[in-house]
Order: structure tokens, then C-alpha cells, then sequence
């Protein structure tokens, strides 16, 4: 995911903030693993949102300085720490114990990613972002978790609790750890050439809009994994999902659907319905 496709704005356009900017996550519904388009979602808390005097002080630190403090200094060990981590289970060498692992690794990244949602915006130093280099190529390890995961790989998840009748969708862990990763490794370019405001930005923004709503997904999934094998219940069969289908949809559903498109778009114009007054 390049870094114009999440923010949505053209090199050399002011940047967006997380307080007043739409943010995003991936259409999962689109069925397909590596076109992603970015939905409007959620909006970071503002420095008056409302949160405890006491956590907001203590969350203040020098993020908009260019030094790293010990907030800083965490956020980034903990997001490199992800990064090696998966990329060491996508090898391979472990299958055994590859989804207990990752969901280890994803738990601990979740709250470097609540740390970063609870603080205030973060203001980068600069106005525009300064280049981070080419952007990793995630499709080797994304390929590589979907053969070390390939029977467990796609997943139901709903997008949105909050959107009233959300249907589920049918994602990939494999899709989303790769995304999750090209996403902190672009922040963790800007770190490691000491642009840490700038980093730390980018991980608070892209969590918002999409590798916090991602590995969430992803996080329950694994738990649901580990849980089913723990309690010794076995999982029942998926019926052939995948990410190409409707989670929820049978093939009476899509005819019914497909029925209603039809009779909107075509009975009306065709005279087989008096149009609505």
C-alpha cells in the first residue's frame, strides 16, 4: 500500500490529519487479495476529546519534536519486533506452532496500536512528508503465510460493528499480516532516518484507518484458531468461502439479490412496472 492510497492525497498536497480526516480500511468485500480501497471509518481523538486529565498528560511526551522519547522509543521497538517476527513464522520452519505465535505477536502489537490511538494527533515537523524510499514488497511474504496457513487462510469478518445490518465479509489472514506489515515498515523507514515525528504520524494515522481495523480482524481470528483447538472443538466445514464470495450469502440469497438489481434497473425502463410517484 503506497503511502498516497491511504492518505488519498497527490505528492507535494498537504497531508491530512487524523483529527479531521476520514480514515479507512480495506474493502474486503471486493473479493479480491490485493485490490484494496480505502472506507471512511474513524476519526483520531482530538487533544480535548475527553480523555482522563491524567492519561492525556502522560501521553504527551515529544511527539512532535524530532528526538525520540521513551513513548517514541517503545512504539518502534514494538512495531520491529512484529515485522521480524512474521516474517521468521512466514518462513516456515515452525508450522506447528505458527498460529499460536502470531497471535502472540499480534496481541502485543494491538497495544502499541491502542497506545498510539489513545494519545492526542500527532503533529509531524514538516508540512509535507518527506520521501521514504520504495515501499517494501510485501507479496513474498504474503505469499508464504498463505501457504503456512492455507487451510485456516480465510476467515468472516464484519467490517464495521457499527453500521446496522453489517453483513460479513470473507478475508485472509495471510492478506491482512502483509498489509499490517507494509504499513508500519513505511513509518519505520521515516524512524530510522531520525524523522521519528514523522513516523510517529504515520503509525497513528494508518492505524486509524487501516492496520488497526486490520489486525484486529486478524487478531480474532487467530484467537477464534487457538480457542477452537484448545476446547477441542473442531471447526465445522467453510462451504467453500473465500475471499470471492459473500461470507453470508447461499446461492438462493445472490438469485433473490440479483432479482431485486434486475427489477430495479430493468422493469421500470422495459414498462414491465408502473415507476414509482
Amino acid at each position: 500500500m503506497s503511502d498516497t492510497a491511504a492518505r488519498g492525497n497527490a505528492p507535494g498536497e498537504p497531508r491530512p490529519t487524523p483529527a479531521t480526516t476520514a480514515t479507512s480500511a480495506n474493502d474486503k468485500s471486493n473479493g479480491k487479495t490485493n485490490d484494496t480501497a480505502r472506507v471512511t471509518a474513524h476519526a483520531a481523538p482530538s487533544a480535548g476529546s475527553g480523555r482522563p486529565a491524567a492519561a492525556h498528560a502522560a501521553s504527551r511526551g515529544r511527539a512532535g519534536s524530532g528526538a525520540p522519547d521513551d513513548f517514541a522509543v517503545q512504539i518502534a521497538d514494538q512495531i520491529e519486533s512484529f515485522i521480524v517476527a512474521v516474517r521468521e513464522v512466514a518462513k516456515g520452519d515452525e508450522p506447528d506452532s505458527a498460529v499460536p505465535f502470531l497471535l502472540l505477536e499480534v496481541s502485543q502489537l494491538m497495544l502499541a496500536g491502542g497506545r498510539l490511538g489513545a494519545h492526542e494527533d500527532i503533529v509531524p515537523d514538516e508540512r509535507y512528508e518527506p520521501d521514504a524510499g520504495p515501499e517494501p514488497d510485501a507479496d513474498q511474504l504474503r505469499e508464504n503465510l498463505a501457504r503456512l496457513l492455507e487451510p485456516i487462510d480465510v476467515y468472516s469478518e464484519v467490517f464495521d460493528p457499527y453500521v446496522p445490518r453489517s453483513m460479513p465479509v470473507a478475508c485472509r489472514i495471510s492478506d491482512d499480516l502483509a498489509d499490517v506489515v507494509t504499513d508500519l515498515s513505511h513509518g519505520l523507514a521515516h524512524y530510522r532516518e531520525g524523522r521519528v515525528s514523522e513516523a510517529l504520524w504515520w503509525w497513528q494515522f494508518s492505524y486509524l484507518s487501516n492496520w488497526g481495523p486490520t489486525a484486529s480482524a486478524s487478531l480474532r481470528a487467530l484467537q477464534s484458531l487457538v480457542a477452537h483447538v484448545r476446547l477441542d472443538s473442531p471447526l465445522d466445514e467453510l462451504d467453500g468461502l473465500d475471499t470471492d464470495t459473500d461470507a453470508s450469502a447461499g446461492d438462493e440469497t445472490l438469485a433473490e439479490e440479483a432479482g431485486r438489481v434486475m427489477a430495479a434497473e430493468i422493469a421500470e425502463p422495459l414498462g414491465l412496472r408502473r415507476p414509482r410517484v
